[in-house]
């Protein structure tokens, strides 16, 4: 460890800690709740109101990966860096919010988006989007923990695998009380602290380097892509990968949509406008620090990227901003994983008990009991990934891109009464093979294969322009920009798009996916009535019907 660096004692960091999540344990337990309420564990009865529900939404989404994955870009691909990943996982929250309204009004009662598909497809296609949805939320846990394991190694004598399972007991501690209720309710605050402490943070760094003509003058020392703010091998690296990748986050994330149907209906849209610009604001903002490192030449202590903003932090601020940045981190990566445990719960406890084991009989005291079992799960698992340290920039876009298989068939699927199980099913099959020959080159991208894959990669960045567009402008012109952004992107990325690995697969996913559903779907003459959805998702609050034994629970 680098002896110019500042760290904590061992007993400061413990009790900063423990000041931390004891307060926030301390909080959880102030909320009041029926011991069987089932619905409320999940989704708060879907009564969030537009403060708590704009504030939970932005401190979810800034996470671990928005101060570190935020800096290794902005020290990776300079000037642009920091605003292709703030401004583009901004957009992504904004994105979901036409979607989510056709999602509420679909099925109002629903915990999970898995439940709106099981009741429009059934379990295949349910299951499909719940394992996904599993991964997903085991992944960001295990990357909120490494962010906390980086931080604790760097600012104290304490190893990384101790900083992994002090933040893992933590969040497990006060989330395994009252599941989503919980992480809700201490969103609000954490957001709070984490804002206040941001905006004296950052200028706090960029002064004790020495003021922003220090950085001016220092830009000599960036390559002409890292200085120029258009970079087209930062937007091709990072910024088009992040922008696809986020795109499946806004429809694939259980922690987004969770949140989505928790939200009073007559507050999502306030909520999402005020959550997109809270969250550009201030990853933005954090994303600079990386910059900062760059210009001045510093090196990733043990070239570690997870380690570039807490080094930062301890060579240039004094203990006391160096306190409140560990505090600012703690609750960043908090809110995100009490998030994540609140949606493997409800994964678990909705679409695998309620609909595939219970079929819609279930018993709220069995759920509550599946919930807080897969928390304890999930946090042991979420330990053990973390503790081998992957690259956390890395694991983002992986599982982006994954997700990005599943989106055109959900969407789909709400809006297309012929979408079938099977188009859902081998869409998304045949997407995740595309995607994984792309992604770890199985097979040499090279001739006839390279220029197929590259041009149902033009069909999919076609997708993303298309899903965008009439989500927010009607079906004409998302059709219109399906078709400009397809020939624009098939022009130009021909013989090119082979060179960015990360870019192609993902896109290659959207398109794929796209395609097969649209053919499975054409080809069959079934037709859907999206009226019986309501009828068939589950509100676990209702009281059983006469037939149905005691202790349990119907669809309504």
């Amino acid at each position: 460890m680098n002896s110019e660096l500042f760290q904590f004692s061992t007993t400061t960091v413990l009790l900063l800690m423990f000041a931390f999540y004891g307060g926030t344990y301390l909080l959880s337990r102030r909320i009041k709740h029926d011991a069987n309420d089932a619905d409320g564990f999940m989704v708060s009865n879907h009564r969030i109101g537009f403060g708590m529900g704009a504030a939970s939404m932005t401190a979810t989404w800034v996470w671990a990966a928005s101060f570190y994955a935020a800096a290794t870009s902005g020290y990776t691909y300079g000037v642009s860096g920091p605003l292709h990943y703030g401004f583009w996982g901004a957009l992504m929250i904004l994105f979901i919010y036409p979607f989510g309204r056709r999602f509420r009004e679909l099925a109002p009662n629903a915990a999970t988006l898995g439940e709106l598909i099981h009741a429009r497809h059934g379990a295949s296609s349910q299951l499909i989007l719940a394992f996904s949805n599993l991964l997903g939320s085991v992944i960001s846990l295990m990357v909120n923990l490494t962010a906390a394991g980086a931080l604790v190694s760097v600012l104290s004598p304490l190893s990384f695998q101790a900083g992994i399972v002090i933040a893992g007991l933590g969040v497990l501690s006060y989330t395994f009380y009252s599941g989503f209720r919980a992480s809700v309710f201490t969103d609000f605050g954490q957001l709070m602290a984490m804002m206040a402490i941001a905006v004296v943070i950052i200028p706090a760094v960029l002064f004790a380097m020495g003021g922003p003509s220090v950085v001016v003058d220092n830009l000599s020392n960036l390559t002409s892509e890292q200085a120029n703010l258009f970079s087209k091998e930062a937007f091709l690296h990072q910024g088009a990968p992040y922008f696809v990748a986020v795109l499946a986050y806004a429809i694939g994330n259980q922690t987004i949509s969770q949140r989505l149907f928790a939200v009073d209906e007559s507050h999502i849209k306030p909520t999402f406008i005020t959550a997109t610009i809270s969250y550009g604001a201030i990853v933005i903002g954090l994303g600079m620090i990386g910059l900062m490192a760059l210009t001045v030449g510093i090196e990733p202590l043990d070239g570690n990227m997870n380690n570039l903003i807490p080094q930062m932090v301890s060579t240039y601020l004094p203990p006391f901003f160096i306190g409140l940045f560990f505090i600012l981190v703690i609750g960043s990566l908090s809110s995100t994983a009490d998030s994540d445990l609140s949606a493997l719960s409800a994964i678990m406890m909705a679409d695998v008990y309620g609909k595939n084991i219970a079929k819609n009989r279930a018993d709220p005291r069995k759920m509550l009991i599946i919930g807080r079992t897969t928390m304890i799960v999930a946090t042991v698992l979420g330990m053990i990934l973390a503790s081998m340290s992957f690259d956390i920039l890395v694991m983002l876009v992986f599982v982006g891109a994954l997700w990005g298989a599943i989106v055109f068939p959900v969407i789909a699927s709400c809006f297309w009464d012929r979408v079938t199980n099977a188009a859902f099913t081998w869409a998304v099959v045949a997407a995740l093979l595309a995607f994984s020959v792309v992604r770890f080159e199985l097979l040499p991208m090279t001739g006839a294969l390279a220029l197929g894959m590259e041009l149902l990669a033009s069909i999919g960045a076609g997708v993303v322009a298309g899903l965008m567009t009439f989500g927010f402008f009607g079906k004409r012109l998302g059709v219109l920009a399906f078709f400009i952004a397809t020939a624009v992107i098939g022009w130009i990325g021909a013989g090119q798009l082979r060179e960015y690995t990360v870019l192609l697969s993902s896109l290659t996913a959207y398109g794929v996916s796209t395609l097969v559903c649209i053919a499975i779907s054409l080809a069959s003459k079934e037709r859907f009535d999206f009226d019986t959805i309501q009828q068939r998702v589950s509100d676990y609050n209702k009281p059983a019907e006469d037939d149905v034994p005691e202790g349990t629970l119907t669809a309504r």
